[in-house]
């Protein structure tokens, strides 16, 4: 049967209803899933800049023993050339392996000189990676206090949550597609949720501006479905929410 703009009314109101309590048990919760979300994602960017921290520690380890590596090399070869020079027979000779001994000290001059630059950028890494550690550290501990609080909330309102949800799915059965579709919109828009409301003190109870005599006699005639002209929720008479909360107490 087609519903009349009353049933329709009612309809919607009940839903109404059913979801205002919802989001008063989210509301519980306040900004605690936020919070999780948010401490989730330092400790997940935090694991992240630690790892990167400890690669790049160990990359200049292995720095260090190459360089190192390379002292030993020119050493070596030191000794080899000076062992030639005692060899040489001629001043050509003398001076290209007194060029290469040289050339062996340089190396080993630029080697640890690397070794030293490698040190103290170990030496600042480290103080950042130790850091990052405490902080993650921190950010795990106020992430499983926050998880425990969540946890104790949601349990203690999961069950009326599930049941109230249950109710709306049921609800949207009787709502008119595109009525449903407009609430939808209003509720989404509205910071409080609500996208029907009643007329209080000659005035919407959604935004409060004043709603003419004329307009509220056609909201309590249940004619047709009346918006508010300044915030656009739907507008039904105190006496339909009355009768609502009559009939489901």
């Amino acid at each position: 049967m087609e519903q009349t703009v009353e049933q329709k009314l009612q309809a919607l109101y009940e839903l109404q209803t059913i979801h205002t309590k919802i989001d008063k048990i989210r509301q519980v919760r306040g900004e605690l899933p936020m919070e999780v979300a948010d401490l989730e994602d330092d400790v997940a960017g935090l694991e992240t800049r630690i790892q990167k921290i400890k690669s790049e520690l160990d990359d200049l380890e292995d720095d260090i023993v190459t360089r190192k590596n390379l002292i030993k090399d020119a050493q070596a070869n030191t000794k080899k050339y000076e062992t030639q020079l005692n060899e040489v027979k001629n001043n050509r000779e003398y001076d290209a392996i007194s060029k290469e001994i040289e050339i062996q000290g340089l190396d080993i001059q630029v080697s640890e000189k690397k070794i030293r630059e490698y040190g103290f950028e170990i030496t600042s890494k480290t103080q950042v990676y130790e850091k990052a550690l405490a902080d993650l550290e921190a950010r795990k501990s106020d992430l499983d206090a926050k998880k425990q609080e969540l946890g104790t909330i949601t349990a203690e309102t999961e069950k009326d949550e599930n049941e109230l949800t249950t109710l709306a799915d049921a609800a949207v059965k009787n709502i008119d597609e595109r009525l449903l579709v407009a609430y939808n919109r209003l509720r989404k828009n509205a910071k409080n949720g609500l996208a029907v409301v009643t007329i209080q003190r000659d005035s919407c109870s959604g935004c409060f501006n004043q709603i003419p005599p004329q307009r509220q006699s056609d909201i309590r005639q249940r004619k047709k479905v009346i918006v508010c002209e300044h915030c656009g929720r739907i507008l039904i008479d105190e006496q339909m929410a009355l009768e609502a909360e009559t009939a489901n107490a």
